[in-house]
């Protein structure tokens, strides 16, 4: 039997005993050095995309993986145009030309990293890297780009159904092939039709949006919501819906897709914990459906109650969303020299959870970086 790694041990006594937690330094480092996690993760690989996680348990990293990698993108803009960065801005873009590389003939995006035997094109993977396309022409201007998101927007057009709903060419990695956390692809269809002012897109992400409003009950949970499990859907999936839903009605202007986004928000807020962290599932009745905590989720969620808080001008929002980033924060060492967890994000918290498990995905850094350049926005 394989023996498990020292460094694999050493987290699972840690969070088993609670103290995997650390002093917070300033907003800024924790930023920096969530930035720097991204950038060496993107030197490790063969190309320019950014490898799904690093598995600590294996001590292995996976290979590139398109869905992420593309909605990294415009976040490494945003911290190289708040920092002065040319390196990041240029990181940027090199992600972009490695996704137009790897998009499919019909101007899909596959599932999974780049390594799978089969590329099948899917809907939401292909709805995330719509933004990275969409910053990288607002940014350089190149046609390429352009060119990638056309394609790409329109293949989601053709596979949607009637009422806004897409039921075809789901995640083989996933259980259900009807996900309400689609409304995250609609807020792509949205930046690509304010990239090459394309209005058919912006109808389409509206229909979804609407769609997605018929899976929501009278309490404000959604139906159809999670990558395994409906019935107890977690925090990750919960801040994809809610988030994109919230963002597509302010921007489109539609007061019933805000008010449903922030009624179901103030029902996660009420599940916050003490320490600022949230149950990484939920289950129909708000109720707690795990005892461990998904980072990516908490930081999800909170960027959404930022942007809530900016456009209702209620105070308590960013509170919940300071708390928030706040436990993040704490799970996140600025201190060790292991170049491959300064900075990371864990899936979960204890680092053994259910959600993305002793790994260090790149999604989480992403949304991580996003919630605290929000926060900060708003000091």
């Amino acid at each position: 039997m394989k023996t498990a790694s020292p460094r694999w041990w050493h987290h699972r006594v840690y969070s088993r005993l609670g103290i995997g937690r650390h002093d917070c330094a300033d907003h800024d480092r924790h930023l920096d050095e969530a930035a720097a996690w991204l950038a060496r993760a993107q030197d490790v690989g063969a190309d320019a995309g950014v490898p799904a996680f690093y598995n600590g348990a294996r001590g292995r990293w996976a290979a590139s993986y398109p869905e992420t990698t593309g909605y990294i993108i415009p976040t490494l803009y945003d911290y190289a145009m708040r920092t002065h960065s040319e390196e990041f801005r240029e990181r940027a873009t090199r992600m972009a030309h490695w996704e137009s590389d790897v998009q499919l003939a019909n101007g899909a995006v596959c599932a999974g990293t780049i390594d799978a035997k089969r590329l099948v094109p899917t809907v939401f993977n292909t709805g995330q890297v719509l933004f990275g396309w969409a910053a990288a022409y607002d940014q350089t201007g190149e046609v390429r780009f352009a060119d990638s998101l056309s394609k790409a927007a329109d293949w989601l057009l053709s596979v949607q159904d009637a009422d806004g709903a897409w039921r075809q060419f789901g995640s083989p990695f996933t259980t259900h092939p009807l996900n309400t956390y689609n409304t995250r692809t609609a807020l792509g269809l949205l930046e690509a039709a304010k990239a090459i002012d394309e209005p058919r897109y912006a109808a389409a992400a509206r229909a979804n949006v609407a769609w997605a409003l018929t899976q929501m009950r009278p309490n404000g949970w959604l139906e159809n919501n999670d990558l395994e499990d409906n019935r107890r859907p977690l925090t990750h999936t919960i801040g994809y819906a809610l988030q994109a839903m919230l963002e597509v009605g302010i921007r489109l202007g539609e007061t019933q897709f805000i008010d449903a986004a922030r009624h179901a928000l103030a029902r996660v807020a009420a599940c916050q914990r003490r320490d600022g962290s949230l149950p990484g599932r939920l289950d129909s009745r708000w109720q707690a459906a795990a005892p461990w905590a998904c980072l990516t989720g908490d930081v999800q969620i909170a960027y959404a109650w930022l942007q809530l808080a900016r456009f209702d001008g209620d105070a308590s929002w960013r509170e919940s969303a300071h708390r928030a980033i706040g436990f993040v924060q704490s799970t996140q060492d600025l201190a060790t020299m292991d170049p491959i967890r300064r900075g990371a994000i864990a899936g979960s918290y204890p680092w053994h959870g259910g959600y993305m498990g002793c790994r260090y995905p790149n999604w989480a850094a992403k949304f991580f970086m996003d919630a605290v350049m929000a926060l900060r926005e708003a000091d």
